[in-house]
């Protein structure tokens, strides 16, 4: 799906409320900003809280830096 949106004052970029309720976005969610082919990837940053409780705290940093990795593909 395509849609065609305005950059605003101070660079601001709002979303199609289409878009938002279809992607389930709220009011302070994070974007990854992306450059890719010469154009811009919005992918949303899921809150993960229940995930970090069942990981133990000597393997934070390497699923961390894995989870890193999969969100820049």
């Amino acid at each position: 799906m395509n849609h065609v949106i305005r950059i605003s004052k101070k660079y601001a970029v709002y979303l199609p409320r289409k878009l938002v309720d279809e992607l389930h976005l709220r009011e302070g969610d994070a974007l990854l900003v992306k450059v890719e082919e010469g154009g811009l990837l919005l992918k949303p940053i899921r809150r993960t809280v229940e995930f970090w409780s069942r990981i133990k705290p000597e393997e934070v940093e390497e699923v961390g830096e894995e989870l890193t990795k999969r969100l820049l593909e």
